[in-house]
């Protein structure tokens, strides 16, 4: 990182301006004094929670969804399957809302003989509700329903922080996006190989002779 170059007042351009910088911060002025609203991830994340829920609670949604078993006291779990890829909406019965989503997508640079074993999670959920565990659960239903877990190009600390968690309990590896199949990297890799693009973390259930479809994986 470059040092900061010292301040001296010669820098500072006098007042007042020149009768071109005047003539230009006239005409800005009206600008810099507009008021923008900007639509907030939180906001954006309440309003579209809220429509999910309002297509729940009129049948919309509940005609293609299944209710599934969850370890999270007064919380309930949709499961919706559509093109091969699985929403998981959690409603809090109580405060009468959807506490998040996650949806678990295809991925786009795999090709048909991978396609069927993989899927990308990526999960929404409100404040009030991050931290609880749930997201862990929801993934935790994925990988015992035989789902391998491929991360995406970028993690959060806390999405890096809940997969780590997981792979305490379930296998973790690094793999490693190639010709539109995964090659296997194994469970530790350089610091320079973990931060490339196409370096993703996988997560699966079960012991790793399941993985006879993944490139490079030691055949026992």
């Amino acid at each position: 990182m470059s040092a900061a170059l010292p301040w001296h007042p010669a820098h500072t351009v006098p007042w007042p301006l020149p009768g071109a910088l005047q003539r230009l911060r006239g005409w800005l002025a009206p600008w810099a004094c507009l008021r923008v609203d900007v639509d907030r991830p939180l906001d954006g994340l309440a309003r579209e929670l809220h429509g999910l829920h309002g297509r729940l609670l009129d049948g919309t949604l509940q005609a293609s969804c299944l209710l599934l078993p969850g370890p999270l006291p007064g919380l309930r779990l949709w499961h919706r399957q559509a093109d091969g890829e699985h929403y998981v909406y959690v409603e809090d019965m109580a405060a009468g809302c959807l506490a998040g989503t996650t949806v678990f997508n295809r991925l786009v640079e795999v090709g048909r003989t991978v396609d069927p074993h993989v899927r990308s999670p990526h999960s929404r959920y409100r404040p009030a509700y991050q931290r609880r565990g749930i997201a862990a659960a929801v993934y935790a239903w994925a990988l015992d329903s035989g789902i391998c877990l491929v991360s995406g190009a970028r993690q959060s600390p806390g999405a890096h922080a809940l997969w780590q968690a997981l792979g305490r309990r379930y296998g973790l590896g690094y793999v490693q996006l190639s010709g539109r199949r995964l090659r296997w990297l194994g469970t530790n890799v350089a610091p320079a190989l973990a931060e490339g693009l196409d370096t993703r973390l996988m997560l699966w259930a079960g012991a790793p002779e399941r993985l006879r479809w993944l490139d490079g994986m030691p055949r026992g």
